[in-house]
């Protein structure tokens, strides 16, 4: 793995740090940025308003998706209603980092 990715493993899958911003033009995965703070994200925008949980919900479909895993394996662990979240993905970690890692692309 690269220095200071936005993922970390656990027993039974992924936690993935996320910058969500909605009520963007499309429904993307924009790659890892560094925040202020110097934590690394995933950065994400989705369509969906941030209201009644429309945009945690497009990104639990988004990231469920882009790694080929039901929805079902992708919940929201932290962050309900800020801007940076952490979302767990269940399944083997090994397999879902290198996912992540292609679909990110290189560090900002």
């Amino acid at each position: 793995m690269r220095g200071e990715d936005p993922w970390t493993l656990v027993a039974d899958g992924v936690v993935v740090t996320v910058r969500l911003t909605p009520r963007a033009g499309q429904d993307s995965l924009d790659g890892i940025r560094r925040l202020d703070d110097g934590r690394a994200v995933l950065q994400v925008r989705v369509r969906a308003a941030p209201s009644e949980g429309e945009a945690n919900a497009s990104l639990k479909r988004l990231l469920a998706g882009a790694l080929r895993v039901a929805p079902s394996r992708v919940e929201l662990v932290s962050g309900a209603s800020a801007r940076v979240k952490r979302v767990k993905i269940a399944g083997e970690g090994g397999a879902l980092a290198a996912s992540l890692a292609a679909l990110a692309g290189p560090h900002e």
